[in-house]
């Protein structure tokens, strides 16, 4: 099969994206086209290594693949798709080519996605938020690459980026109680669990459970106003992406806070025209 044009590799990413993410989109589209592309095309990457850890193959088969997933990534680094025919491996590294992507980072989701598969446990909270570090701070240092900054202190940059991945992924963690708990994965540290009452391996009693997502809860919103001062690094077009998935995110977080028992029964979500009102205040320069 000959090597895919960078511009067919870019049209499968963003078939992915706007696919599967159904919060993200909202935020890349607000992206001019080439800034678009490169977005998705790191999406794509990250699907594909989040698939692996939430897939149905033995442990072993996942820990194999995630190895070649390192060797993909270091390939990439290199300059080269270690298969010219994968859509995803292709437009990643033509996004990498044209913006100074840190690609080494998407090691740490790996590493990250390896701790789902052997199924690690976290003691504290310090434990929980270097897991969110792996899968979704790495993600914004990530994404700031495509983005750029504008300004003098833009050396904060990355640090603040991670500190809003770090919030991103505890929004997940707390909406994603019930679903995680089935796949035998408990996220929010043991102490912190056991401080609110909660039996160990379990979520409940429900009054504990409501005591620990609202204390958690408050974590993230901290988190959320130390990362978003990222915005005032970005151009227009990149902070309207940023807002915009921040924003939806944030609003999801007060969702939750508000029902805090609800993730154990079902997921909670935003509605589409309420993300679509976040992304057009995010247009308009507002903050989240």
């Amino acid at each position: 099969m000959s090597a895919l044009t960078a511009e067919s590799a870019y049209r499968r990413c963003e078939e992915i994206t706007w696919a599967e993410a159904r919060n993200f989109a909202y935020g890349i589209r607000l992206l001019p086209p080439p800034k678009r592309r490169a977005m998705a095309a790191l999406y794509a990457m990250a699907r594909r290594i989040d698939d692996v850890g939430d897939g149905d193959w033995p442990g072993e088969r996942k820990l194999e693949a995630l190895g070649g997933l390192h060797a993909s990534i270091d390939a990439l680094e290199a300059g080269e798709p270690a298969d010219p025919t994968d859509p995803v491996l292709v437009g990643l590294a033509d996004a990498a080519d044209r913006y100074p992507i840190p690609v080494g980072v998407l090691h740490e989701i790996v590493e990250g996605c390896r701790h789902d598969v052997i199924g690690t446990t976290y003691e504290t909270m310090d434990d929980t938020v270097r897991y969110c570090r792996l899968v979704a701070g790495s993600v914004g240092r990530l994404s700031l690459g495509v983005f750029g900054t504008r300004t003098r202190a833009a050396g904060t940059a990355p640090r603040l980026a991670d500190e809003l991945g770090v919030a991103l992924q505890l929004t997940n963690i707390l909406r994603d109680i019930g679903e995680d708990h089935a796949m035998g994965r408990i996220y929010l540290p043991e102490r912190e669990r056991q401080r609110f009452g909660i039996s160990p391996g379990t979520w409940g009693p429900s009054d504990g459970v409501a005591a620990l997502v609202r204390h958690v809860g408050e974590q993230a919103a901290a988190w959320f106003e130390r990362g978003l001062v990222l915005l005032d690094h970005l151009d227009h077009r990149s902070r309207a992406c940023t807002a915009a998935m921040a924003g939806i995110y944030r609003r999801l977080l007060d969702r939750i806070v508000a029902q805090p028992t609800r993730p154990l029964s079902v997921r909670v979500r935003l509605p589409a025209r309420a993300k679509a009102l976040v992304a057009l205040r995010s247009m308009a320069g507002l903050r989240p």
